[in-house]
Formats: C-alpha cells, structure tokens, sequence
C-alpha cells in the first residue's frame, strides 16, 4: 500500500509527503470551497429578504425537516406534522430516510448550548470541506493518471484539482451543500472512497462505502464499485477483502432494519415508493419531463432543471472519451442512471445529480490548461449563476427538492 510520496500499487500517483504541500492540500481547497460557497449563501439571504422569509427558514426546508426531526426524536417519535409526498405520515414514513445523517446531528446537538439545526448546518460545513479536500486529491490523481492516455493531455494536477473544488463548490444545487440535507455527508464519503480505490487504500474505501451505505440509498453504486475494485485488486492482500467485505454492511444493514420494523424485506422500497413515487421506470417519466418542458414550460426552474439533467448526459460522454479512470467514471454513470431512469419529483433533479461531480474532472482538466486568469474568469459566471439559481429554487419556486 502506498505511503506519503512513495508510488502507488498501480503506478499511480500519491500525496506528497512535505508537510508544506500537505498543509495546502488542505488549506487551499477549503478556502476555495468557503469562498464559493460564502457568495451563495450571501445571495440566498438577499433572495430570503426581497421575499419576506429567513435564511435560517430557507435551509431547512422539506427533506430537511425530517432530518432534524429524527435527529431530534429518533424514528419512532417524528412529529405527526411531517409527511410524505401524499401528505400522509404512518408508522413506517420516517423509515424512508437513511439514519447516517440524522444520527451525526443528533449526536452533535447533545453538546451544550447546540440546537439540532446548529449542529445540522455545523456538521455540513465541515463535511462540505472534507469533500472539498477530498475532490481536490481525486482531481490531481485522475488528472496524473490520465496524461498520457487522455486526448485532454497533459494538465496540472495541483490546478486541476482545486478547480474541481471550484466546480464542485458551483454546481447547480450545490446550496444543497449548506442545507440539513445529506449531501455534504455523502459527496464527503464518496470522495474519499474513490481516493481510497485509486491510491490502493481499500481500509479508507471500504470504511469510507459503509458509512455512505448508512447516509442514503445512492450509496449502492459506491458500494459495487468499491467491492468491483477491490476484487479486481484482490492480490493487495487481506485489506482488498476487508473492503470487499464491509462495504456492504452499513446499506444492507439498514435495510436489515426497516425490514424487522416492517416484516418485509422489501419494507424500504415500499415505503419509498408509496410515500414519495420513486421507482425505476428506465427513464420514462425522464425522457417526458424533459420532452414537456423543453417544448411548453415557460417557467425558469423546470427548464433550467431539463437542461442540467441533458448538461450530466453530456457530461458522461465527455468523461467517457477522455478516459476518466474507470472506477470514476463507472461510479459517476451508475449515479446517474440511479436518477434519470427513475421516476419521482422531477425537480429535485439537480440536487441528485449533485454527487455525480466527479464526471467535472475533465472540465477541470482543460481549464487547468489554459491561463489561470482566463479560468479565474470562467468561474466567475458559473458562480454567480449557481448562487442564483440556488437561491430562487429555494424562495421562488415552490416543492423544488
């Protein structure tokens, strides 16, 4: 396994092993992260002003409701207040939410003089920047390996990954990130299990694939594509099959657990599907959201959410000819599958696809490429539009996550 600046079991790159160069691998993409994320929050609190509500009001909204709601009294004690997408809420509702997230801030909020929405936002601030760390590593490793196979050529690696950060930090729903919602948590978790896979870490990847198994249903794709990995370097010794081994436990774990609460095995699924319409239609109501918007809607949020979910498709077919490694790119395809060919609430699109960022990498590659101001430039709308878009799926358009 490799250590510090040594080289990695493939040949790949690793971390350099100066203790300046690791005090920056950290510092500065969490600078970058804070910053982005600084001037989205700035925006959404002028948005909450101009339309009569609170940012506090703001980032707890829908999904965020129930995870402090559980965090606050557990599964079986959620106010009678909080329901499904039916408007409905029996004993097993609150089972359709993954238990990661709500037992961090519940755990958090036990520290005096805490609420649970201060230890939501707390806790989301920091998962925000591991992940931002976290992309910045994958960013530099993947822009390594792929200097001589990519057709990008060959591209900064320290650039390119805090442009990672940068566009991970702006991607569309990215207010997600700041909100009670599980995304900080899992783009954390996900980030670092793919760092574990590439640098041969299986420890960090299979701790990193079970924990993301308890924090949302996504995290199945993680998991597959740790074990697949893991198996395929099965000659790095037991730590390969302890990964292969624990990946799994926390996903199959809770669901272990939903079927004891419901007496049938299926209990999860059912729960989802009945309480929010979610099930894998092969991209139907997709392909006719996207069809019916594009033609007739006039409104800004369905429209734009139609052009993020073609911009992702785009985005696969880029990372797939510029030769992303695979166990990136094989995760970043099966995340969005998972969401275009399932059914459910259309407009929480952008906020899913949020974790699929890493197809970003090659963006990140070519703006490396160029003069850093003209990048500098670039991001400089890409900013802006996301704190705008951010803030008006939050204060303007209704039922947006």
């Amino acid at each position: 396994m490799p250590r510090g600046g040594g080289p990695a079991r493939d040949g790949g790159p690793s971390w350099s092993p100066t203790a300046g160069f690791r005090v920056r691998a950290w510092l500065e993409p969490i600078l970058v992260f804070l910053a982005i994320r600084g001037v989205g929050i700035l925006v959404l609190a002028r948005f909450t002003q101009l339309r009569d509500t609170t940012l506090g009001d703001s980032l707890w909204l829908w999904d965020g409701k129930w995870m402090l709601a559980i965090a606050e009294y557990g599964y079986g004690d959620v106010p009678f207040s909080q329901t499904d997408a039916r408007g409905l809420h029996t004993p097993d509702t609150a089972y359709a939410f993954f238990p990661g997230y709500p037992l961090l801030v519940g755990a958090v909020a036990k520290l005096p003089l805490v609420t649970p929405f201060g230890a939501a936002l707390a806790v989301n601030v920091v998962l925000g920047c591991l992940a931002a760390v976290g992309a910045a590593r994958l960013g530099a490793i993947c822009a390594r390996l792929m200097a001589n196979t990519s057709p990008i050529g060959v591209a900064n690696p320290h650039r390119t990954g805090l442009l990672l950060v940068a566009l991970f930090a702006a991607t569309p729903m990215s207010v997600v990130l700041n909100m009670a919602y599980t995304e900080a948590l899992f783009c954390a978790l996900a980030v670092w299990a793919l760092v574990g896979v590439l640098e041969h870490r299986w420890l960090l990847a299979g701790i990193c694939a079970l924990l993301a198994g308890l924090s949302r249903p996504t995290a199945v794709v993680l998991i597959g594509v740790v074990v697949l990995a893991a198996l395929l370097a099965r000659r790095d010794g037991p730590r390969a099959w302890i990964a292969v081994a624990i990946s799994p436990l926390g996903y199959l774990g809770y669901l272990a657990v939903v079927w004891a609460h419901t007496g049938s095995p299926t209990g999860w699924f059912r729960i989802q599907t009945e309480g929010w319409g979610t099930e894998f239609d092969w991209g139907r109501a997709t392909f006719s959201f996207v069809n019916e918007t594009l033609v007739h809607s006039g409104e800004v949020a369905p429209v734009a959410t139609a052009w993020i979910i073609l911009a992702t498709l785009a985005l696969l077919v880029v990372a797939a000819w510029s030769r992303l490694p695979w166990p990136v790119l094989l995760y970043g395809t099966l995340v969005v599958a998972t969401i275009v060919l399932s059914s459910g609430l259309m407009m929480s699109r952008a906020r899913l696809l949020l974790p699929a960022f890493v197809l970003l990498i090659p963006v990140a590659m070519m703006l490396a490429r160029i003069r850093l101001s003209v990048a500098v430039a670039a991001m400089v709308p890409i900013v802006i539009g996301s704190a705008w878009f951010g803030a008006h799926m939050l204060t303007v358009y209704p039922h947006a996550m």
